[in-house]
């Protein structure tokens, strides 16, 4: 048991060092700074993209996006056919900040996870589960929040 609440304090510990990293090189916080990545490979996406390519709840995505507008490093353009959606994209600021950011942009935790593999990854579900279904008390809306904001 020990050695597996180890383990956890690495991960958390290294999460939060690369965060620190992040917001004292840019000046922003991790989930902006994915947020900006996946804008910069998917050019135009809605909010509801990027939610699903972060993980996290669709009013989490859109308030994030609305700070990196506000920031000055994303902004929004409305579709020509349907004013009601609303695409996002990179600020030439938003592009600069992206170049200067340190790596992984994703963060340490997603970057890690997207480098093991699929049988590995499964088991790694299966086991995590049965830790979670343990919990006393446990908070089901944290899985739909950036692990910046935890």
């Amino acid at each position: 048991m020990h050695e597996v609440l180890g383990a956890f304090r690495v991960i958390f510990g290294s999460v939060r060092r690369h965060f620190a990293w992040l917001e004292s090189a840019c000046g922003v916080g991790g989930a902006q700074i994915w947020a900006l990545a996946v804008m910069a490979k998917r050019p135009g996406l809605r909010v509801g993209d990027l939610a699903e390519a972060l993980s996290i709840h669709q009013s989490t995505a859109s308030n994030l996006a609305e700070r990196l507008i506000r920031q000055g490093l994303a902004k929004r353009r409305r579709d020509g056919g349907d004013q009601r959606v609303v695409h996002l994209e990179l600020s030439a600021r938003g592009r600069s900040l992206l170049k200067r950011a340190p790596r992984p942009l994703q963060g340490v935790l997603p970057d890690a996870l997207e480098r093991l593999p699929a049988g590995t990854l499964r088991r790694l579900k299966a086991d995590l589960g049965v830790l979670v279904r343990s919990l006393h008390a446990k908070d089901d809306r944290a899985a739909y929040l950036p692990l910046a904001d935890l």
